[in-house]
């Protein structure tokens, strides 16, 4: 069964990749590991069922003309502009594939009795009929503060006790332990989690008798990865994800990271501190690095390098980083052995990046070219 890496799907929010590149980490990661790997390109995932999303489409002046899935797309095509599409093409978590992938797992659930529908006691908002939550606090979706008891049926996982919502074994990585603050936050998430939630764009859960409602969009992403996986006849997918992300999305993954033997797993990466992209022209230029080199540095390493320093890279880090990439290149051979290569690959395969550090392993790995798909070579502006 082999491995591939996913990034966790990006938020589609009004930006583009050349003034947010922060946002391709997880994407670049997995990109670049894949290619070690040589299992060809892996789809780019994106979110697409977010509030804010509705209430740009809700705003915005053609939104009689333009269907919110139809801005969804467009907004995503303009994320790699000028640059040509990704080579895996993009998926989202409404995609076709998604949604009936996401209707046949919850149906199996519900079967299975791990999954309900049940009535619940919530709040939905006076002026706009939203549902708020269980308890009473100012609608996200219009602003209101007042809001009404209501009891309506949802789709709720309620946790078996005991039952963590994460584990150790849902990390991929060699010998390395995950953080322990995610472990706390895993267990003290409450026993009933609902897992549907009242959007304009979404997986439609009409079809299991829950009408205006859609599956909640943090059980989604995870879903949208193995539906990626399983399109590349991928068994083993892991998910490139921030420990802040993966904080908010992994309690109400848990019932879905699992399916016909497949297990999806995090590889935790860090931030990067792309904002410093001025400082670091500067750097290159005392250090004589060159364009291509610069765009390696910064497309390629440093998102491995995220993979490792798993807390976020500094601005400080950045010099030092940059000296080790230069030392690094100066060792590349010109033709690695296939014996290193291919200790190398069952290393990436088994989630071990501690040779993202070594001068010899990380000198055979490097691309001839900058890995740009979908991508500007040189990303400018904050993440």
């Amino acid at each position: 069964m082999n491995v591939l890496y996913i990034n966790g799907p990006v938020q589609n929010g009004p930006f583009t990749i050349a003034e947010r590149p922060g946002k391709a980490a997880g994407i670049r990661a997995a990109e670049a590991l894949n290619t070690l790997l040589e299992v060809g390109p892996a789809p780019h995932l994106w979110n697409t069922v977010t509030l804010a999303g509705d209430l740009r489409h809700r705003d915005a002046p053609d939104r009689d003309t333009v269907g919110r899935q139809e801005r969804e797309e467009r907004a995503i095509a303009a994320k790699y502009a000028p640059s040509a599409a990704p080579a895996g093409g993009v998926l989202t978590d409404t995609s076709p594939v998604v949604a009936a992938l996401a209707l046949e797992m919850t149906e199996r659930l519900l079967h299975d009795g791990v999954l309900a529908v049940t009535p619940v006691a919530v709040r939905l908002c006076v002026a706009c009929a939203h549902m708020t939550g269980a308890v009473a606090h100012a609608c996200r979706a219009c602003g209101h503060h007042g809001s009404r008891p209501h009891t309506r049926r949802l789709l709720v996982w309620d946790r078996p006790p005991g039952i963590p919502v994460l584990a150790r074994d849902d990390f991929h990585a060699h010998r390395a332990r995950p953080p322990g603050h995610l472990l706390t936050i895993a267990e003290n998430v409450p026993q009933r989690l609902i897992l549907s939630r009242t959007r304009d764009h979404g997986i439609s859960l009409a079809p299991l008798g829950l009408d205006g409602l859609v599956l909640d969009p943090r059980a989604g992403v995870h879903i949208a990865v193995l539906a990626a996986a399983a399109r590349s006849n991928a068994g083993r997918p892991v998910m490139t994800v921030t420990e802040n992300a993966a904080a908010n999305v992994a309690a109400y993954g848990a019932p879905f990271r699992r399916h016909n033997g497949t297990q999806l797993r995090y590889a935790l990466h860090g931030r990067i501190p792309y904002d410093d992209t001025t400082a670091l022209r500067r750097l290159c230029e005392v250090h004589r690095v060159n364009p291509t080199l610069r765009a390696l540095f910064l497309a390629w390493f440093l998102p491995l390098c995220s993979l490792h320093i798993r807390a976020g890279i500094t601005a400080e880090q950045l010099p030092g980083l940059l000296k080790f990439w230069r030392r690094v290149h100066l060792a590349r051979p010109d033709t690695p052995r296939s014996d290193v290569l291919a200790e190398l690959r069952r290393r990436v395969a088994a989630g071990d990046m501690r040779w993202v550090m070594d001068v010899r392993t990380l000198s055979r790995a490097i691309p001839e070219y900058p890995v740009t798909h979908g991508f500007t070579e040189e990303p400018e502006g904050a993440s």
